[in-house]
């Protein structure tokens, strides 16, 4: 059976496993959003219930201790519904998880058994069919219920149930498309404004409405989200002609996504709750690609009440979220990481260019490197791009150098030293005087070759 687990397997209690995987929030992070994994109709332990009223069937997760009880209308024939399933889902792992199907399927034809080593890694695809042990390739579709268990525990929980609530979006960027994509997807009721009205087109045909103004957003939503650039688009935003401030009443939320400093925070919250409006800051630590996936990172600080209202649209959209406090901290979380991230891919970017410049191979380099400690999807996605002179941006590096910027302010003022931030920024100013702005934060690059 190929079981593609995504977002929707989710519980607010942490569930004891047999297995590595200490809690399904853990089990949900290692697998990612639409990793396969095989397993097998099994019949369940006699102490364990089966779920009242739902027709099930007991699937034993191949390579792990764990169980799921999967509805009967959730399995669903691979080749009856492999177009279907291709037109909803259009994540890289998606496609690369069909493609091994198909790869499989085609080295399986004409055995009556076949079966692949299980690999350690939870993103390598494996599959398994076997006539005389009834193993088949399903996929398992979320339309109800899904309910995980160990032989010592259960926990019964369903797929994302979009909140009731009217949601808001106000930015159609690089990260705010694929998290308006994905709230669509989880079925919830989306109006979008965005400053370039064309980008809101797309959106509309998938389902969302339209708002013409930042207020007529807000007075029309009960919770508004907004993801921009920089701490002067949030401000203007929320201050400026029809702007959020003119939709706020009482009791509406505002959740600011934009990665911006603390100070902008404070103001943006005093604005919002002096209007009687709730307010939850709430920016997003990932990338395109990841906001695409519905593999972001949330972190929130604020209206702890609001953070709860939004529930269901952080499971759509992200892996995990945190919520850090009182307002402001989300910010400097998030800040100080991007500040991590932005000095470490310029010193990949030095690493590289001191390689050539010494007559070592740049791909020896990437191979080592990936072998070792600090191996990781990042190092080896933004390598592999800077070797193949791609730029395609996934996070623009105008973005990283102003939160390193941030990041720098943030440390002065608290008195201390970011002299590695300080170096990195540098860089990547150098770059951008070499017309890097709108290109992906791996062009910085650039800045050590001219």
């Amino acid at each position: 059976m190929v079981v593609f687990l995504n977002d929707s397997l989710h519980t607010g209690e942490n569930v004891r496993y047999q297995s590595e995987f200490k809690c399904l929030s853990h089990f949900r992070g290692k697998l990612g959003r639409y990793p396969p994994w095989p397993g097998k109709i099994v019949s369940p332990p006699k102490d364990l219930k089966k779920p009242r009223g739902k027709k099930c069937h007991f699937v034993k997760f191949f390579g792990t201790e764990d169980h799921a009880w999967i509805k009967v209308e959730q399995l669903k024939p691979y080749h009856a519904h492999k177009e279907e399933m291709i037109k909803i889902n259009k994540g890289k792992r998606f496609q690369q998880a069909v493609d091994a199907v198909e790869d499989f399927l085609k080295k399986a034809k004409g055995k009556e058994q076949v079966r692949l080593p299980v690999k350690d890694d939870p993103h390598f695809h494996h599959f398994l069919l076997s006539q005389s042990e009834k193993w088949c390739c399903l996929f398992v579709q979320d339309t109800g219920s899904t309910s995980i268990q160990a032989a010592d525990s259960t926990a019964v929980n369903g797929s994302i149930t979009p909140t009731d609530k009217r949601i808001g979006f106000l930015g159609l960027g690089l990260m705010g498309s694929g998290i308006v994509s994905n709230l669509l997807k989880m079925g919830h009721v989306v109006t979008v404004w965005n400053r370039t009205a064309e980008k809101c087109d797309l959106f509309i045909q998938e389902g969302a409405r339209l708002g013409r103004t930042p207020a007529e957003v807000v007075s029309m939503c009960d919770i508004t989200f907004s993801c921009v650039s920089d701490p002067k688009a949030a401000r203007d935003l929320v201050l400026g002609p029809s702007g959020v401030l003119q939709g706020i009443r009482p009791g509406k939320c505002y959740v600011e996504m934009s990665t911006v400093d603390p100070e902008t925070i404070t103001e943006l919250s005093q604005v919002i709750t002096s209007r009687g409006g709730r307010f939850l800051e709430a920016p997003v630590a990932g990338s395109q690609q990841l906001s695409n996936d519905g593999m972001l990172v949330i972190l929130a600080a604020g209206d702890r009440t609001v953070y709860e209202d939004c529930s269901s649209c952080f499971q759509a959209m992200g892996k995990t979220s945190f919520f850090l406090g009182e307002a402001g901290n989300a910010a400097r979380m998030m800040l100080i990481l991007n500040m991590v991230q932005g000095s470490f891919m310029a010193t990949i970017a030095e690493g590289l260019t001191l390689a050539q410049a010494t007559g070592q191979s740049q791909q020896t380099f990437l191979d080592i490197l990936c072998q070792g400690q600090m191996a990781s999807t990042f190092v080896d996605q933004k390598c592999q791009n800077i070797l193949q002179g791609n730029f395609k941006p996934d996070y623009y590096l105008k973005h990283i150098q102003k939160d390193l910027r941030l990041a720098i302010s943030m440390g002065d003022m608290a008195n201390h030293p970011t002299p590695m931030a300080a170096a990195a920024n540098e860089v990547y100013k150098r770059a951008k005087a070499l017309d890097q702005s709108d290109n992906d934060m791996s062009a910085v690059y650039r800045a050590y070759i001219h």
